[in-house]
């Protein structure tokens, strides 16, 4: 990616705090406690872990909550359109078609 083309924004503005906190939490785990400020001369290898360890975080989290059943919000949405967990995603309710998309018969 050229200098500049930075794609690292956040869809949810009020959830920086948040992922700044997850993001410290993180790298403090990983043996980096003083992870705040200019991160120039971190090399790129643990951030890259931290980044990775985040993400594993908030998958974790979100496996939770559709286990339990609570709302998720689905792909390309900003909060609005939660659905039940097992629906978000793009998961497919068994004998129920995807738009476009037709349920073989096998024979019935």
């Amino acid at each position: 990616m050229a200098t500049g083309q930075r794609n690292n924004r956040i869809i949810v503005p009020q959830a920086r705090q948040a992922l700044d906190r997850l993001k410290y939490e993180t790298a403090s785990e990983i043996g980096l406690p003083n992870y705040q400020g200019y991160l120039g001369d971190v090399p790129s290898r643990l951030n890259g872990a931290v980044g990775g360890n985040m993400v594993r975080k908030m998958i974790r989290f979100a496996e939770q909550q559709m286990a339990q059943g609570q709302t998720v919000p689905t792909l390309g949405t900003t909060g609005a359109g939660a659905q039940p967990a097992g629906q978000a995603f793009g998961a497919q309710v068994p004998g129920q078609a995807l738009p476009g998309q037709q349920i073989p018969t096998f024979g019935r």
